[in-house]
């Protein structure tokens, strides 16, 4: 049975002393209003994973919500100034990382290849990737969004082989609607995850592709989260504006709630 998951990217916003407040607030609402299964993940700056991992280590959420890193190098170490490595990540308590986010594929030039070995890196420290795909708006109206979405799929993770790929968590972030107000509607979402795990299952099989997590990153937001998590292939959401206020982010967990 697929893994019900939602993810908060808190991207470059909140310090520490607002950081606690913020993954306080969340972990009390989630203790008293939510009543389902659905793995919460927060990513916040690198700057303060250790901090929330010692405060999570004294509190009841310990094992509620789990840390994820934003980014990691493509190296496992040595002279490249201002990189964090996934060893690094793990050891002050990441259990996540994402990978591939539009953001960094756009400012940061990443490629399909140098995300292919932050993948091998992160997965080589039991740190799980969020792996993000998904097309710009240029791409999805010359209709091309389905060759986009296979090149980044295929370069960035197809060479896993299927026990470590099973392991890896899917995102699709239509990039048009990050950050924009923009939503993809239900069925346009559905149709790029049903696509997605047509990929998967004609890579590896139907088995794995049936066991994997997708989720929908793209302005999720407490009033549209029920129609998109109610589709047949979405999973769940990478959110981001939403993350950062206890009240919509718990509101978007509570999705799941029977």
């Amino acid at each position: 049975m697929r893994q019900k998951i939602v993810a908060g990217n808190w991207k470059m916003n909140n310090d520490l002393k607002e950081s606690l407040k913020l993954i306080s607030e969340v972990a009390n609402m989630v203790t008293d209003e939510v009543n389902n299964d659905a793995v919460i993940i927060v990513a916040v700056p690198f700057t303060n994973i250790y901090a929330l991992d010692q405060w999570k280590s004294g509190s009841e959420v310990h094992d509620k919500v789990k840390l994820a890193a934003q980014n990691c190098s493509w190296e496992e170490s040595g002279a490249y100034t201002g990189e964090v490595s996934a060893r690094m990540l793990k050891s002050i308590g990441a259990d996540y990382v994402i990978l591939g986010h539009s953001e960094r594929r756009q400012y940061f030039a990443e490629t399909n290849a140098q995300l292919a070995k932050k993948v091998d890196l992160a997965l080589t420290h039991e740190l799980i990737p969020i792996f993000c795909i998904g097309e710009t708006l240029s791409e999805r109206e010359k209709g091309i969004h389905f060759e986009v979405i296979k090149g980044q799929l295929k370069e960035g993770l197809f060479h896993l082989i299927k026990s470590v790929f099973r392991t890896v968590v899917i995102a699709y972030e239509p990039v048009w609607a990050i950050g924009t107000g923009l939503t993809a509607t239900p069925e346009q979402a559905q149709e790029v995850h049903a696509y997605i795990r047509q990929l998967i299952a004609e890579g590896y099989d139907e088995e794995t592709a049936e066991s994997m997590s997708i989720l929908y990153g793209g302005s999720a937001n407490p009033s549209n989260a029920s129609a998109l998590f109610s589709q047949t292939d979405i999973d769940g959401g990478l959110i981001g504006g939403a993350s950062l206020k206890s009240r919509d982010f718990t509101d978007i967990i509570k999705t799941f709630n029977a």
